[in-house]
């Protein structure tokens, strides 16, 4: 953590340094879970605002003991939205206001994004990973979805094992909830993939420079859909209208659990 030194006293022979901790402008954080840890490079100068909001939670503790409640193999990890206290259900982390949308970069495979509700700018505690390249889709859906970081290192090999469990349906919104091994009872510690921390790891404020990476723009973000969604009136199991020709569609429903909205990409 970066520090600051004051000097006390100038007229004493002996000086008194006092150091004062300030608060973290920290690039790299650590995510500690029990399948193993991985870092994220935060892309802090191009997405100030998210980055900012990010860390908020991670220096608060916010993210202590939650969970990865949601996988989609081949699509995203998703998790910052619920902490496990020893008993099931897990619990909503409460959630600071909504953030503006900084949908600079694209959603390739190993990047990290906020989700949000069906508004753009909505995004609050919720992440997800990108477990493979979903620019095509998420760069342009809901006016694109914040990519603010990186997973670094071997860290995705610690994803896509996350993502390799196997997911069991326990309602709204534990309906894709993976688990390291099924009970046949409530979830808990022995099966849920608990994110034991995030702690920052480097207070770098441009470390994804140091580092030498190269995000990628998001270019599609001005550009219409191919298949751009019926202009329909919305609400029941459709949603806000459908895409056609295969093209895949993201749904974002806010559902409340308690003081947690749920955040969900289909």
């Amino acid at each position: 953590m970066k520090t600051s030194t004051r000097l006390l006293a100038p007229l004493v022979s002996a000086l008194v340094i006092v150091t004062l901790p300030q608060e973290s402008e920290a690039t790299v954080v650590e995510v500690q879970t029990v399948l193993g840890n991985f870092e994220v490079n935060l892309y802090d100068n191009a997405t100030p605002i998210t980055v900012a909001n990010f860390l908020n939670y991670v220096n608060n503790g916010a993210y202590t003991n939650s969970i990865v409640h949601r996988t989609v193999p081949g699509f995203v990890a998703q998790g910052g939205g619920f902490r496990f206290d020893m008993s099931w259900p897990a619990q909503g982390i409460p959630a600071n206001a909504a953030i503006t949308n900084e949908p600079v970069y694209s959603n390739l495979r190993g990047t990290i994004a906020m989700a949000k509700t069906s508004q753009p700018d909505s995004a609050t505690n919720q992440w997800f990973i990108n477990l493979a390249d979903n620019s095509a889709n998420l760069d342009v859906q809901n006016e694109g979805f914040t990519v603010f970081g990186e997973v670094v290192g071997n860290g995705m090999d610690v994803v896509d094992a996350i993502a390799a469990l196997p997911r069991f349906n326990f309602g709204v919104p534990f309906g894709e909830l993976p688990l390291l091994n099924n009970n046949s009872g409530d979830p808990d510690a022995t099966n849920l993939v608990i994110v034991t921390a995030v702690i920052v790891t480097d207070t770098t404020v441009d470390s994804a420079g140091v580092a030498g990476l190269n995000p990628t723009p998001n270019t599609l973000i001005n550009q219409p859909p191919v298949n751009p969604p019926a202009n329909g009136g919305g609400g029941g199991g459709g949603g806000g209208g459908a895409t056609g020709g295969g093209t895949l569609f993201l749904l974002l429903l806010a559902t409340l659990l308690g003081n947690a909205t749920r955040r969900k990409v289909v």
